[in-house]
């Protein structure tokens, strides 16, 4: 259990690596987390710095997604004997080191703990633990963003649909799924102040994806 338990702190310290922060800092001491919605992830990021920051951005945040679901359960601990890791399947290892990634970009200790909204991580990471639920997922997101023009509706929905799919195609005792089945209820949480802004109409709409706009 040690080395499983170092294996979930790294990849919680991966996750701590905010692509907003670092960009931010690189491009002359932005921090995000002042501006526009307030949060450190990818969408304020398009918001408020324009396309080419926010694109650092996501590489960054769905790039720690893919390495500690990827790399972290794999990489050799030289200090400890490979017997302590037999207790969980290596599949089981990813899907905890991809909770903890997406954890440490909610909650980075390397900037005071304020971080995203974790769906860039946790597209990075289920990239590799379940492909075909990420697409699954994205149709979801992709439809209700052009239904309701609401990004942080779309992300809840999508964070939803994977753990629905999952438990049809592969069961509920898969590794991918008690990955996709938490993560939602926290990406839930995550966006409880988009639930609130929609609920008062005050959440910002992309229309120009809209199907049916509202008429002026």
């Amino acid at each position: 259990m040690l080395a499983i338990g170092i294996r979930i702190v790294v990849a919680y310290l991966c996750g701590s690596l905010m692509g907003g922060l670092i960009v931010g800092k690189l491009h002359g001491g932005v921090d995000i987390r002042t501006q526009g919605s307030g949060n450190a992830g990818g969408t304020n990021a398009l918001r408020t710095q324009g396309k080419w920051f926010a694109l650092w951005v996501m590489l960054i945040d769905v790039g720690k997604g893919v390495f500690a679901v990827l790399v972290v359960p794999f990489v050799p601990i030289p200090f400890l004997h490979p017997a302590t890791e037999a207790v969980l399947s290596p599949e089981w290892v990813s899907a905890l080191c991809g909770v903890a990634v997406i954890v440490g970009h909610v909650y980075p200790v390397f900037f005071g703990f304020r971080g995203g909204k974790g769906v860039a991580t946790y597209i990075g990471a289920l990239a590799f633990l379940a492909p075909v639920a990420l697409l699954v997922g994205l149709g979801g997101w992709l439809l209700t963003l052009i239904l309701s023009g609401f990004v942080g509706l779309s992300s809840i929905v999508a964070a939803w649909v994977v753990p629905v799919y999952l438990a049809f195609t592969v069961g509920f005792k898969a590794p991918s799924f008690w990955f996709a089945l938490p993560i939602a209820f926290f990406i839930l949480y995550t966006h409880r102040t988009n639930i609130a802004r929609m609920r008062a109409g005050d959440e910002h709409r992309f229309e120009r994806v809209m199907l049916l706009r509202r008429k002026r």
